[in-house]
């Protein structure tokens, strides 16, 4: 084979490629020095709580249907901002929330838990598995009266005499989907959800049977609800149990 020849067939070809390298590369350059413009986000509190009313709805009910997404709305503000503090901190585990509010400074935290905390709308029964009679009849008294021999307290020494929360910052149960509540006091269990010392929900959780936590969902799900929603205020109630953030004194963050 001549080598010579084949070099000089090879020539315009090499060329060609060259010229085209060189004007891609001068029209990325172009292109690169070329000033784009990026679309005006509105800062707006509507635009801030975009990532939460898609999950959480408008004005924070929640998504009953769904099981999981709790309700937001008339939660104390303290309560909320806690749990967007916790998230942040990797103390509860849940990716979209823990990126959601990953570079979340604390104002805008507490600016969108006091908005939600705000909120008042009508609740929405969620669905529920069927549970036996037994059940049911154990999740009222593990909810209304705890069960002292385990020493697990009563939800309601600490959520209220009617389980809509106290402030400041200790939420409400009544309304929670039968999965939401048997998923979280489960990540109590699992190490999955924590929040500051004392940790008090950790503690109770860790001394419920499974058959127990099973109980206090069904129990609290199909609770009827109070003529009035509102958290109980300051003071009401004294804990049994000394909790970083439902403790009666409160969160102070």
């Amino acid at each position: 084979m001549n080598t010579n020849a084949s070099l000089r067939h090879a020539k315009p070809f090499g060329v060609a490629f060259l010229f085209a390298v060189a004007l891609l590369c001068g029209t990325a350059s172009h292109a690169a020095d070329t000033p784009t413009t990026a679309p005006a986000i509105p800062d707006t509190l509507q635009q801030r709580i975009a990532a939460c009313t898609a999950c959480h709805g408008v004005h924070g009910e929640g998504t009953p249907g769904s099981g999981y997404f709790p309700r937001l709305a008339g939660k104390p503000a303290a309560y909320l901002a806690r749990q967007m503090q916790d998230f942040q901190n990797g103390l509860r585990k849940y990716a979209p929330m823990e990126y959601t509010v990953r570079q979340l400074p604390p104002a805008y935290m507490r600016e969108i838990a006091e908005y939600f905390a705000a909120q008042q709308v009508p609740y929405s029964r969620s669905p529920l598995p069927p549970v036996s009679a037994a059940a049911l009849q154990r999740g009222e008294q593990l909810v209304s009266k705890g069960d002292p021999v385990r020493k697990i307290p009563a939800c309601a020494s600490c959520h209220g005499s009617q389980l809509t929360g106290v402030q400041p910052s200790t939420p409400g149960l009544v309304g929670l989907p039968y999965d939401y509540i048997s998923a979280q006091l489960g990540s109590w269990r699992t190490h999955t959800r924590a929040t500051v010392a004392p940790d008090c929900m950790a503690t109770v959780a860790n001394r419920l049977s499974e058959s127990d936590i099973t109980a206090v969902a069904a129990a609290l799900a199909s609770r009827e609800l109070p003529a009035d929603t509102h958290a109980q205020p300051v003071g009401s109630v004294t804990p049994p149990m000394p909790c970083g953030v439902l403790g009666a004194t409160g969160d102070p963050s």
